[in-house]
């Protein structure tokens, strides 16, 4: 195997693979990146058990690179990916020498690194589906962006620890929740899926797959399979396990009814909030208390070690009911932080009813907050 490649290509196709590379695996080979060198192609190959990440780089202009013999091997991604990354020169050369050993050079550097054989890899497949579901990349993104942070970290419930996908016809349902909080988005699809899906994908596995995302209108092909979904695009396949188990039916906690709805600027309350949280002593929970009072709301926080801090902001009420509700300052903050519309309306159902968020600009994004009683 003989190339000569332009830096950027394939730093820029490392950086994707390279969220695949686990220095904790149990199996060696698995800290390496496999290369396959065609002609016309350069795959490069990745995996940790948990996702795997597989790109081509194909020539677009004559001097992308240039092939003088075909082959693969295995190269320790750490390696590779430093001294592609350090490396000032436009082209770089790769050459495999004695089948193992990988000479990696430029005019004024020469690197020398032992390789593992391709047959010492596990066969990979990333086998796609007959039934396929389209989402554009950038709906992807705010998916995470609106639903991620919701996840539980608690590994005792492994289920709530991604974000459910729904699939029935041309809807998307996505789900996140850790029981005290959940976030939905739904989303429209341009064209119906030929089955229905409920499955979880762990939310650290989508996370960094949303990062080697760079062009929104990119099509995303989904391939499903029982445990396991495969995200395909032009140049790249992303493979991950899904977590099994039966997600809980979150429709459950959304009420279809609230006895108050206030309106208000989203970045005021998101900074009134910020700053009467200063003062509450555990980061955890930072209780805060909310109370309207006519056209005014009143946010407190108290702290027996510390302080207290009370703020007051105008705000809009359907009606002239008044309410008095605590909750956790972090994650009311974290729920306002994935609207991207100027206001927001607060929905309260009772004081120890969860707080339901939506924008009026966009239907499509929920967020809910159970309240934290404080006596």
């Amino acid at each position: 195997m003989k190339l000569t490649i332009k830096k950027e290509l394939l730093l820029d196709a490392l950086n994707k693979v390279s969220k695949a590379i686990s220095t904790k695996n149990l199996i060696p080979v698995l800290a390496g990146i496999k290369f396959e060198l065609k002609k016309k192609k350069l795959t490069l190959t990745a995996s940790d058990n948990d996702i795997t990440i597989q790109t081509t780089i194909e020539p677009k202009e004559e001097d992308d690179f240039t092939v003088e013999s075909e082959g693969s091997i295995i190269i320790q991604g750490k390696y590779i990916l430093d001294i592609v990354r350090k490396l000032p020169d436009k082209f770089i050369n790769i050459e495999v020498i004695d089948e193992l050993k990988i000479l990696i050079y430029t005019e004024n550097s020469e690197f020398n690194l032992n390789g593992i054989s391709e047959s010492e890899y596990p066969n990979i497949g990333l086998e796609e589906s007959k039934k396929k579901v389209n989402i554009k990349a950038g709906d992807i993104k705010n998916i995470v962006n609106q639903t991620a942070f919701a996840t539980s970290n608690e590994e005792s419930k492994p289920v709530l620890t991604g974000i459910n996908f729904n699939i029935v016809g041309d809807v998307l349902e996505c789900n996140a929740t850790d029981s005290y909080r959940l976030s939905r988005k739904v989303l429209k699809l341009d064209k119906p899926s030929e089955e229905n899906y409920n499955i979880v994908i762990p939310s650290h596995n989508i996370i960094e797959f949303s990062k080697i995302l760079t062009d929104d209108d990119e099509e995303v092909e989904l391939h499903v399979f029982s445990n396991k979904i495969l995200f395909k695009t032009e140049n790249l396949k992303f493979e991950s396990r899904l977590i099994n188990g039966t997600y809980p039916n979150t429709s459950n906690l959304l009420p279809d009814d609230s006895f108050l709805v206030i309106t208000t600027s989203l970045n005021a309350f998101y900074d009134v909030i910020d700053r009467v949280s200063i003062l509450t002593s555990d980061k955890e929970k930072n209780i805060v208390t909310l109370e309207t009072n006519g056209n005014m709301l009143v946010l407190r926080s108290s702290s027996a070690e510390i302080g207290r801090v009370e703020e007051k902001m105008p705000i809009t009420k359907n009606n002239s009911e008044d309410i008095k509700i605590s909750f956790s300052a972090k994650y009311m903050m974290e729920a306002l932080k994935s609207f991207s519309t100027d206001s927001v309306d607060i929905h309260f159902v009772g004081e120890v009813k969860p707080i339901l968020i939506k924008s009026t600009e966009d239907e499509t994004l929920t967020q809910l907050v159970l309240p934290i009683r404080t006596y």
